[in-house]
């Protein structure tokens, strides 16, 4: 039985990740750029360069990509203010889930961006913790994540699963040594989930998680 469940954030909670990619969409074309989601989910959510890589192939300075990303962020940040972002049947999943297992958020996201969305959510009060951007040693696919979440729940990494939508995110939990489940989302559904313990049709599913 898992005592603990880790959860990603964007993607698996929250339909955000179409959000960050118009966000970036619309500072690219201000430079006459285009993002196809086959782009977005390999440089933003596949490799974890997104906004680094396109610097990289325009020959953009630190200062250039550092006003791009800037505000990237804040129109976002708006974005996030505003818009539907519950995905269905997460609330039920996680009222389904309290008191069976312990769980966790394990996310990327910016901490500011985080408190937009659950301060809409009102679900923080299910998790006994979360860890944001700036909150470990490097970013997924790095395992420091899901290292950092394994010693702050104090748990045995066995008794532990990870609930990803991502390849990088899979990659993560499993460098980390746990067992990953995968609920696709929109953007991977076409993704490749090699290594991933299971792959569910939907976020509903992710409640027999909890007697495995």
């Amino acid at each position: 039985m898992a005592s603990w469940i880790f959860f990603d954030n964007d993607g698996v909670l929250v339909e955000t990740e179409p959000l960050y990619r118009d966000a970036t969409r619309a500072v690219l074309a201000e430079h006459g750029l285009t993002l196809s989601d086959a782009e977005y989910v390999e440089w933003f959510m596949r490799q974890n360069q997104g906004l680094l890589h396109v610097g990289r192939t325009q020959g953009w300075t630190a200062e250039t990509l550092a006003d791009m990303r800037a505000r990237r962020n804040a129109l976002y940040a708006r974005m996030l203010a505003r818009a539907p972002l519950a995905i269905d049947g997460v609330a039920e999943m996680l009222e389904a889930l309290h008191g069976r297992a312990r769980l966790a958020i394990v996310t990327s996201s910016r901490r500011d961006h985080f408190d937009i969305i659950h301060g809409r959510t009102g679900w923080l009060r299910y998790f006994d913790f979360v860890l944001a951007s700036g909150d470990y040693t490097a970013s997924k696919p790095d395992p420091a994540p899901y290292l950092a979440a394994v010693a702050r729940s104090g748990a045995d990494p066995a008794a532990c699963v990870v609930i990803e939508d991502s390849e990088r995110g899979l990659a993560a939990a499993v460098a980390a040594g746990l067992r990953c489940v995968i609920v696709p989302s929109r953007l991977t559904r076409g993704s490749r989930f090699e290594g991933a313990w299971r792959v569910l049709e939907g976020v509903r599913e992710v409640v027999d998680v909890a007697g495995l």
